[in-house]
């Protein structure tokens, strides 16, 4: 059996036990057999191994879990951007122009924009990333969404009920009957998940609540977009449904934070439903930032994701999303490191990843830094130097 020893560790994000809320050793090593955690303890007593990574005293923490991405999808829009730079209010309507590139394009397009991305996402220490489909909308066009993004993930969520396009604009009920029936079929194969996006101009909450049942009787897991452009019962709905995760949660009131914290675990280890927040989503659209604080001062558990899509937050770097977090919404170093690893894997309702202990799954990342806290403290420096997927360099 091959084996890997990473060691001198200066500091250790394990996301277990030890010091503090992110379980920090000092001075460690980890050892990895055939993809998974070994052991983990004091590097002056590391048992032998075949082979060794010397992490040079640099800290070293599991990899990042974005667990909120839109990557099949062709076309620009860029000069959407530059609109609301200028002072243009976000709505959402141009996710239809991205559906009309979408549509357009070949497979093998998709597929060179689906890898580019994930590769720029694994070099910015990413090992886990949900993709969705959802510029497709069509029942051709939605399973072959998702059938490249299965070539790259094993979280695929099927998104058909991302706005309703355009050729349904007067037959918003046609199309939900095309979602729930023909649409699904076709994808349900290829997803893991199913999600929505509830929102004004999208998709009220009786359509919502009939799509996501009906995903659920074809053995889908819930996601649901909800309370992004302004207050409504996204939340509530996600949480009636039992989602993994209900993702933006920009307006929330004092009922959704309830109803989130509401759904603790008895061992007191988070929420079964998880608040995802995507701080590149208001950086790209000049809109307010989630309370992060208020979410994780009532016992929600908090993930970050980066919500990379052509419109509303074309970036796959997650090290951004957790300085973004820190500085606009009020969380410490250590919490959105937290949410940017362990959180993303609770929103995935995953235990094998976002943590460094024994069975888990050996996707680390070795940053070029003494500790974590350099993600936030040196904004925008490439810190990633090393990864490591299923214990294997990248």
């Amino acid at each position: 059996m091959s084996s890997l020893l990473v060691d001198n560790i200066g500091e250790l994000v394990t996301n277990g036990a030890g010091e503090g809320p992110l379980g920090i050793r000092r001075n460690a090593a980890v050892l990895i057999e055939e993809g998974r955690v070994a052991w983990v303890g004091p590097a002056a007593y590391a048992p032998a191994a075949d082979r060794r990574v010397d992490a040079g005293g640099a800290a070293v923490l599991p990899g990042f879990v974005d667990s909120h991405a839109h990557l099949v999808f062709a076309g620009d829009r860029a000069a959407e951007f530059a609109a609301r730079m200028a002072g243009q209010p976000y709505t959402g309507g141009g996710i239809r122009t991205t559906v009309g590139a979408t549509r357009a394009a070949s497979d093998d397009e998709l597929r060179t924009t689906v890898r580019r991305l994930r590769g720029e996402a694994l070099r910015q220490g990413t090992t886990t990333m949900e993709i969705k489909s959802g510029y497709g909308l069509t029942v051709a066009d939605e399973a072959r969404s998702l059938r490249i993004a299965a070539e790259t993930s094993a979280e695929t969520t099927f998104l058909g009920a991302h706005v309703v396009p355009a050729e349904y604009a007067d037959r918003p009920d046609d199309y939900v009957g095309l979602v729930c029936g023909p649409m699904l079929a076709a994808a349900a194969p290829h997803a893991k998940w199913i999600d929505v996006f509830c929102e004004r101009g999208a998709f009220d909450v009786d359509h919502a609540r009939a799509i996501l049942a009906c995903g659920q009787a074809a053995g889908l897991g819930v996601r649901l977009h909800a309370n992004q452009l302004g207050p409504g019962p996204g939340v509530l709905l996600g949480v009636e449904l039992d989602a993994a995760s209900v993702d933006h949660c920009t307006h929330l009131s004092d009922a959704d934070v309830a109803a989130l914290a509401g759904t603790a675990h008895s061992d007191g280890s988070g929420t079964r439903t998880v608040a995802t927040l995507l701080p590149g989503a208001e950086f790209s659209t000049r809109s307010p930032y989630p309370d992060a604080r208020r979410l994780l001062d009532a016992g929600v558990t908090v993930a970050l994701a980066t919500d990379c899509n052509p419109g509303s937050s074309y970036t796959s770097s997650m090290p951004f999303c957790v300085a973004l977090a820190v500085r606009e919404m009020r969380m410490t170093p250590a919490e959105a490191v937290r949410a940017a690893t362990l959180g993303g894997a609770r929103a995935l309702r995953r235990d094998d990843i976002g943590v460094l202990t024994p069975g888990a799954r050996a996707d680390l990342v070795v940053l070029e830094a003494p500790s974590y806290l350099h993600l936030a403290y040196r904004p925008g420096v490439p810190l990633i130097r090393q990864v490591l997927l299923n214990g294997v360099p990248k």
